[in-house]
Formats: structure tokens, C-alpha cells, sequence
């Protein structure tokens, strides 16, 4: 039975047309499969999903995800990191869903509601823990590197957070296209710290918001700290359980552009 795949035009140019035309005929591709971004499972016979290539130095590894938590992409990964997914497949698996371990960030928008007005707000998440850029070990440095970048640690959401100055959301036409952060040098052209590989579309709610504020409030936690929240009243409340958890930081960014 022909699957309700997504693949990419990128994906497809990594995996020649006859693998894609494969796939999208049902003959490669898994029925059910355990997202890469949300990591709960989803059926490619009876919701569209997105195939994401990561890609090392010398592997490849193939994985799928709901199409509404991430479009088909190609993922630059290290060699190092693609090993050790590849490792945690398990012998029986046909597919390649221990791309999980590499770590995408799942990006959420939302209002939240402080001292009794709505502010636009960004929640973000990774997919698997993040270490710290040259070590080996297996621990989650996500929120100690924020840190130092200047968001502050939260155990409520009881105030709008401080502005983080050179950092940024880039909204244009009413889609979400990044969020910068500064260049290496600490200054001259901003560099994306999150880019949507295609731009997302935000309600017409969180953009007015937005457009009033002319500022966005960035909330980011560990994996496993929010999941995927189907309502702004659940995301809320994950958030508040996160911060009570020591897992939540903060900062409010500028908006550019509309």
C-alpha cells in the first residue's frame, strides 16, 4: 500500500529517485515507526510523515518523522554521533529510527499568558540530549550552555524575562524563520542558532502579538522536559512543571522583521 511519505527534494538528490520512488510506492518504507523529533509513534499508512536523511562523514541513516513535527530534510551530523545511533538500533529494527539520538530542535510556538497579558513565546526542546561541543560524555548540557549565552534559569513564570541582547526571531510574511543568535566574533552579522528548513507558519494571534510586543519570549528545556503539547493550556502547563523541575530557562528576544 503506497505511504503517505514526504520526501524532500534534498532527500531525494541524497538518495537517487529510485530508492525515493521506493519509498514513496511502500516497498522500502515502515508502516508504524517511532518519530525522530516527538518520539512517539506514528503510522505512514494513515498520517503524512516527513523521511529525514542524517548524514555523517561516511554514513547515512534514514529516519522518519510526523510531517507536523518536522518537513523532510537532509541533517548534517558528526560521523561520531551517527555511529552511536546506528549502534542503538536494535538488530531486528528495519529502519533507521535510533536517528533519534541525534538531536534535532523541535521549535513550539504559543501565547502565554503574564500578569494578565498574552505574550508571544517560542518553546524549544531537543530531541535527545545536547553535550557540550567536544566531549564524549553522555550528559545533557542543553541549559548550561544557554546559560552562559545569558538566558536565566526559571522556577516559575510569574515575569516576562529579561531581554537578551544580539539574540533574535526572524519572522517574515508572517512565517517563522530563525532564531539568531550573535556572530562568532560577538558582533557584526547574526549567525541562526535554529532555521526552519521551511518557513513555519505561525496563527494569526501569536503574530499580532508579536507585531504589538515587537519582542518574543524563548522558553528551552531538556528533552523529555515538555513533549508534544496538542493546546496552548497543556504547553502551559508543562512549562510551569519544568520550571518547578529546575528544567526551564528564559530570555526574551527582539522580533525582526513582521
Amino acid at each position: 500500500m503506497p505511504r503517505m511519505l514526504d520526501v524532500s527534494d534534498d532527500v531525494r538528490a541524497e538518495i537517487g529517485d529510485e530508492e525515493a520512488d521506493r519509498l514513496l510506492a511502500g516497498e522500502n518504507a515502515p508502516g508504524s515507526y517511532d518519530c525522530t523529533s516527538c518520539r512517539t509513534p506514528g503510522d505512514s499508512e494513515q498520517e503524512r510523515t516527513s523521511t529525514v536523511l542524517f548524514i555523517g562523514d561516511e554514513t547515512a541513516v534514514l529516519a522518519f518523522a510526523h510531517a507536523t513535527c518536522l518537513p523532510s530534510q537532509v541533517v548534517q551530523v558528526t560521523e561520531e554521533q551517527l555511529q552511536g545511533a546506528v549502534r542503538s538500533i536494535s538488530a531486528d529494527s528495519g529502519t533507521a529510527k535510533a536517528a533519534v539520538e541525534q538531536a534535532v530542535l523541535g521549535v513550539t510556538s504559543g501565547l502565554v499568558l503574564i500578569n494578565g497579558e498574552l505574550h508571544p513565546a517560542l518553546v524549544v526542546e531537543p530531541t535527545a540530549p545536547i553535550a557540550r561541543p567536544g566531549t564524549t560524555t553522555t550528559g545533557d548540557d542543553f541549559l548550561p550552555l544557554l546559560i552562559e549565552q545569558g538566558f536565566m534559569p526559571l522556577t516559575e513564570i510569574d515575569s516576562v524575562p529579561s531581554v537578551l541582547h544580539g539574540w533574535s526571531v526572524l519572522l517574515a510574511m508572517g512565517q517563522l524563520h530563525a532564531i539568531l543568535q550573535p556572530g562568532p566574533d560577538g558582533g557584526g552579522q547574526p549567525v541562526a542558532w535554529w532555521q526552519a528548513h521551511q518557513a513555519l507558519q505561525v496563527a494569526d494571534s501569536w503574530r499580532a502579538a508579536a507585531n504589538k510586543h515587537q519582542q518574543v519570549l524563548l522558553f528551552a528545556a531538556p528533552v523529555g522536559s515538555i513533549g508534544r503539547q496538542p493546546r496552548e493550556d497543556l504547553l502551559r502547563d508543562a512549562l510551569d512543571r519544568a520550571a518547578a523541575n529546575g528544567k526551564l530557562v528564559a530570555a526574551t528576544l527582539p522580533l525582526a522583521g513582521t
